[in-house]
């Protein structure tokens, strides 16, 4: 592997790009974060109110 010299590591360039895949994922957790959070209101609006269905 070849040694890079000073001026040659301060040059070299990185950097970060908002992907197709990135922004996918991120709103997969958003839909599965709201998801979750309206079953949990809509069992525990059922469990205040009753309208529980019976176990038989």
């Amino acid at each position: 592997m070849k040694q890079l010299s000073k001026n040659e590591l301060y040059n070299i360039e990185g950097g970060f790009s908002i992907t197709g895949s990135l922004i996918n994922a991120f709103e997969k957790s958003i839909r599965t974060i709201f998801e979750l959070g309206k079953a949990f209101g809509s069992a525990l609006r059922r469990l205040i109110s009753g309208n529980l269905c019976p176990i038989k």
